[in-house]
Order: structure tokens, then C-alpha cells, then sequence
């Protein structure tokens, strides 16, 4: 139906209670309803290769519930229940779709970023207890699958490590090569409590019926990671009941089975996962996934137009930092067939939003969603009015309450007030959100609101706006990083007394961590040998600082914590002027104000310079900007 605002919302709900719509139970019993209505429609296609005209693998609806049903049958012939769990470590490839579909029919499925250390993927596979992992098979320019085997010396609960080789997506010569250069699992053999066997043959031997009687109703199917950069992270439980929910409002307002969708994302993120997958799977959609690395796979920017001409594409899911490397390269191909862009997991600063509307001819929708609520919660309406900036009208049957601290205790902010952005939804498990029980204590407002940790307001249209996070983390690209391991590694040396890590503002990846330090009386250290420390120490490569700022003493809150909302005034300060400086205008950033509804603003002094050409610069960055009030 048309999604043109809060009317159209509004009228959805007033239809009837979400519990009495028509939906399956559980996620079998949605996928072999798609299945038996749509069954020679296309699925989802995968190409391994980015060209427009390298070989793809398409399967339709009939051939992905077959594949899920028997990836489902393989996982419990290892003895996975309802309550056991498969992971999976592995590039967007179909076997990915299979283990994350199979998984959660079988048991419960733990997808696992493969760009994590092998002692972050360890303490994963431990928190969730996985007992069976699919994963690679040793394959050249990758070492994922050196990466799980000492992962999985460190996870003596996983029994079977089932391999996923890549080399029947390439064609001769190539497919000739790989076998002659594929590197060796060293010491594969030494992990006793793992038996190897191969993903395709296993799965080769099963029936493409249900050997098992599905689920009777709803339960846990998902286990999600938000973290991984520290220690142990944290893991996000989703029921079917969310997952169908996701698929149920893209199905509603977005997809049809007319619809081609464009999926650069991977398939480890609940991006690509419950906001794109499931509404294929509920609408009948077709889904495309190029490349192992999606967005980073080589050649996909260079080749992203004529993908979408070689696919028909309608829809392109997408992120500010993918929006940006697109508008580098020439639209040389046809991509009338588009009629929207999703733009997630980070604000998309306004010059970059009007250039890629202009260039492309292409609608833009932000929206928000986190991976605690199961994904979805909010978008700019597709067929109304977009606010650039916000990320929409809350979708049906959501409810948020922005909620603030008081003498009195938690009350709701009015109209326009920032406050902590509270959810309740479908996808909203209230009280079992994270696996760790300890984890979900004050987690709640009310008993049913989840806390997202993210600082917002609702404006007087109903209109959503992120203005910040409580939780204070640097979001690079949308990958989330905690300062507090960069603070932890600054703090091991020597010379730092005090350490602050924020996001400085970035026009490509919106944010990129740096870090202000205090040093220890009497001590001497420049910021470049800190960098080189931090290199050593950041056990994360995505979380290792660009910038490093030496203060005589670092601004602090009465108690003695660092005060971060001084250090990202002075980080905006000469990340802008740096920007200014670079492309020869005069004008300069002369103070940052903490506005009630824009959050940080950069007020410039323009110096004869013109708005316009202030704007094309900074523009490009989240953080607002204004010109200085005259005195």
C-alpha cells in the first residue's frame, strides 16, 4: 500500500491488532508460503565476481526452500534442537543464505562477522555455545577459514565444522587455479573435540522434506553479536516473532514479488538479514548479493551501475559511506528501473543526500532501526514528505517515548525535547534482550521500552531525529567501535595519565576514531608514537585512532570522567577547518554549540565567503553547521 505518512500508518494499525494478522508462526511456515505461491520466481542470485556479465548462481523460491529444508535436516543430523546453536563465519555467498535460514528452522542461527580476530569470534562461539560452525574452506586472498580453526581450539563446545568451498562460483581457468594454490589449514587435525566435513556434500545427502516436525509456535531462532571489538560481547536474542515482523512491514510498504533488490550488505548484519531478506522472503521479492564482500568486494562500485542495469534492479539497499563511493564514479548504464534507495546505520549528511538525488534521479529513504530490536523502526515516508536528516515517522505498530532524567526519576520529554530513544515493537524481546541475563538489568523503560542508548527527539509532525548516543559509541561506515577499548590500550602506556576517545567527523565513513590524552607529570611522548602504540595495542584494526591530540589536561566532569562533549567540539573545530582550509576559502569554525534540537552545531565565521560555497565543503559531514550569529 502507499507510505506516504503518519495517515497511512495510522490506517494500517486501525485495521486490526498486530497478533490478528494473517502471518505464520514460525519462519518455515512463512518461507513454504512464499515458496508455494511464488515457486518459479526468482529468490535470490549471488555472483562471486563483480562484472555485469560474470557467472551468477539464481535460485528460485522453490530451490531455496528446498536448500533451507536441507541445511535444516544436515543441522539437526548433528544434533542441533530448538535450543542449540550453528554458527556461521563466512562472506555473502548462497551457502550463507542456507546456514542462516537452515539454522534458525533447525535450532538457532549466530551469524558471525568473519572480519573479527580469531579470540573475538572464540568468545562468541563460547557466549552462544555454538556446537556446529560453517565456514570456508581455505580459499586464496582470504584467511577466514585460518581465522575459525583457531577460534574454534578455543571453543571445545563445537563439534562439527562443516566448509563452504567458494571455488564452484568460478569458472576455467580460474576454477583450475584455485585448487593448485589453495593454501593448507595448518593443524586442522590437532582440534580434537572438531570433526571437518563438507558443507555442499553433507548437505547434498539430505531431503529436501522436513525430516523433523517444525516449530509449534514462537521462539528464540536468532543470536546476533553488537559488538566483538572487546572482550565479550554482547549478543542480541530475536524470535521469529521479529523476524516475521521485519518481513511483514517490508512486504506491507515496500516489496512486491515484482521487486529486484540490490544487497551489497553482509549477510553476518541484520541489515541484510531481517530488514532485506526477510521481506523477500515474505513478499516474494528477488534478492541479489554481488560479491563475497559485498559494498568492499573488488569492482563493485566500479561495476554498481551496470549491476543494477544487468538485474533490473528496483531497490538498493545502501549506507552513507557506500553513497559516497558511488558518487565517484559515472552512471554509465540504464538505471531507470530504480525506484528507491534505503540509506542505514548512520546519518547521511544533507550535500550528499541532494548530489545522489540529482545524479541519479533516485529517491532516497533514511530510516533506523538497531539490532537489539530486532532491526526496524523507523523511515522517512517513500511516497510522502522526506525530512533530510531525521529518520522518519515510526512504522505500525511501533511506539517510541523519548524519555529524560529528572530529580523525580525517568520522565517522557514533550514535543521536541532530546531525550533517550525508548522502543517497544514486535521485534523487541522485553526483558530477554541479550543472552547474558545481567545484561538486560535497567535495560527497560517501563518494563516494555527498550533503552537504544541513542539520543533523539520527535518533532511536532512525528518525525524521528537521532541527535546523538548515550552509549557514546564512534560509528565508522555504520560499523560500531567502543572508545573504551582504544581508552584501555592509550592507558597501558607509560607516559598517559588520562585518555578520551571519540568520533571526529568524517565526510566518507561519517565518523573515524581519534583521541585526546593527558600525560603523566614529567612525561614526553609526541602523538605520532602514540599512534604507532595504538596500531600495536587496538586490537581492531577499524578501532585504531587517525588523530591523536596531546592536552596539558583533559576537560573533566566533577567526579573526574573525561567530559567527551568538549573534545567533539574541538575535534568538529578542526576537522572543518581542516576541510575549509583544504579547499582555499577563507571562512573558519568558531565555535560549537550543543543546540536543544540539532545536537552539536559548528558556527562559522564566513569571512566574505558565500553559503553556498561553505555548504558544498561541509556539507559532506553530519555535524551541522551554521553561519555565526551577528554580535
Amino acid at each position: 500500500m502507499p507510505f506516504a505518512g503518519i495517515e497511512d500508518r495510522n490506517a494500517l494499525e486501525n485495521e486490526m491488532p498486530y497478533d490478528q494478522r494473517d502471518l505464520p508462526a514460525t519462519l518455515y511456515g512463512l518461507l513454504s508460503r512464499t515458496a508455494g505461491k511464488h515457486p518459479n520466481s526468482k529468490a535470490v542470485s549471488y555472483q562471486i565476481l563483480s562484472g555485469p556479465a560474470d557467472k551468477a548462481e539464481t535460485l528460485t523460491w522453490s530451490q531455496l526452500k528446498d536448500k533451507t529444508t536441507q541445511a535444516a535436516n544436515l543441522f539437526r543430523s548433528l544434533g542441533v534442537g530448538e535450543k542449540d546453536v550453528v554458527a556461521y563465519v563466512l562472506p555473502n555467498c548462497s551457502e550463507a543464505i542456507f546456514s542462516f535460514l537452515g539454522g534458525a528452522v533447525a535450532g538457532i542461527v549466530n551469524p558471525i562477522n568473519p572480519l573479527l580476530e580469531p579470540e573475538q569470534i572464540a568468545s562468541i562461539l563460547r557466549e552462544t555455545n555454538a556446537t556446529v560452525v560453517v565456514t570456508l574452506m581455505p580459499f586464496p586472498k582470504t584467511d577466514v577459514a585460518q581465522k575459525v580453526a583457531e577460534a574454534v581450539r578455543h571453543a571445545p563446545n563445537v563439534n562439527t565444522v562443516l566448509e563452504v568451498d567458494l571455488n564452484r562460483y568460478l569458472t576455467p581457468p580460474k576454477s583450475w587455479i584455485v585448487p593448485l594454490i589453495r593454501p593448507k589449514l595448518e593443524g586442522k587435525e590437532k582440534i580434537a573435540h572438531a570433526t571437518y566435513k563438507n558443507f555442499g556434500k553433507e548437505l547434498a545427502k539430505q531431503s529436501t522434506s522436513l525430516d523433523f516436525a517444525d516449530s509449534t509456535g514462537d521462539r528464540v531462532a536468532c543470536y546476533f553479536h553488537t559488538g566483538g571489538t572487546t572482550g565479550m560481547p554482547k549478543v542480541a536474542q530475536h524470535k521469529y516473532s521479529g523476524m516475521i515482523y521485519n518481513g511483514w512491514l517490508g512486504h506491507t510498504l515496500l516489496f512486491t514479488e515484482e521487486d529486484n533488490i540490490m544487497c551489497p550488505l553482509p549477510l553476518f548484519h541484520v541489515f541484510a538479514c531481517h530488514v532485506i531478506l526477510m521481506p523477500a522472503i515474505s513478499s516474494g521479492a528477488h534478492v541479489v548479493f554481488p560479491t563475497p564482500q559485498g559494498y568492499r568486494g573488488e569492482g563493485v562500485f566500479d561495476n554498481f551501475w551496470k549491476l543494477i542495469e544487468r538485474w533490473k534492479i528496483t531497490f538498493i539497499i545502501t549506507v552513507p559511506t557506500a553513497i559516497s563511493a558511488m558518487m565517484q564514479r559515472p552512471i554509465d548504464a540504464d538505471v531507470s528501473t530504480v525506484k528507491t534507495a534505503f540509506s542505514g546505520s548512520a546519518p547521511l549528511p544533507v550535500e550528499l543526500f541532494n548530489r545522489f538525488e540529482k545524479a541519479t534521479g533516485m529517491s532516497i529513504i533514511e530510516g533506523y532501526g538497531l539490532t537489539e530490536a530486532t532491526c526496524l523502526v523507523s523511515c522517512n515516508p517513500v511516497n510522502g514528505t522526506k525530512k533530510i536528516g531525521s529518520t522518519g515517522i515510526l512504522f505500525p505498530y511501533t511506539d517510541v517515548k523519548i524519555v529524560k532524567g529528572s530529580a523525580d526519576g525517568p520522565v517522557e520529554s514533550a514535543e521536541d525535547e532530546i531525550g533517550e530513544i525508548c522502543v517497544s515493537n514486535p521485534g523487541v524481546y522485553a526483558g530477554n534482550t541479550y543472552t547474558e541475563a545481567a545484561k538486560n538489568a535497567d535495560l527497560y523503560y517501563f518494563d516494555t521500552y527498550l533503552r537504544t542508548g541513542d539520543l533523539g527527539r520527535i518533532d511536532e509532525d512525528g518525525y524521528l531525529w537521532i541527535t546523538g548516543r548515550a552509549k557514546d559509541l564512534i560509528i565508522r561506515g555504520g560499523h560500531n567501535i567502543d572508545p573504551a577499548e582504544i581508552e584501555e590500550a592509550l592507558l597501558g602506556h607509560e607516559a598517559v595519565a588520562f585518555a578520551g576517545a571519540i568520533g571526529q567527523p568524517d565526510a566518507h565513513a561519517g565518523e573515524l576514531p581519534c583521541a585526546f590524552v593527558e600525560l603523566v607529570n614529567g612525561a614526553s611522548v609526541t602523538p605520532e608514537e602514540l599512534l604507532d602504540f595504538c596500531k600495536l595495542h587496538v586490537h581492531e584494526r577499524a578501532a585504531i585512532p587517525k588523530h591523536m591530540t596531546i592536552l596539558d589536561e583533559l576537560p573533566k566532569t566533577a567526579v573526574g570522567k573525561v567530559f567527551k562533549p568538549d573534545l567533539r567540539r574541538s575535534a568538529i573545530t578542526r576537522v572543518y577547518n581542516q576541510a575549509l582550509t583544504k579547499a582555499d576559502l577563507a571562512a573558519r569554525v568558531e565555535n560549537v554549540i550543543d543546540d536543544k534540537k540539532r545536537g552539536l552545531v559548528a558556527q562559522v565565521a564566513t569571512n566574505g565567503i558565500s553559503e553556498d560555497q561553505i555548504g558544498k565543503v561541509l556539507g559532506g559531514f553530519t555535524r551541522p553547521w551554521e553561519p555565526m550569529p551577528n554580535p
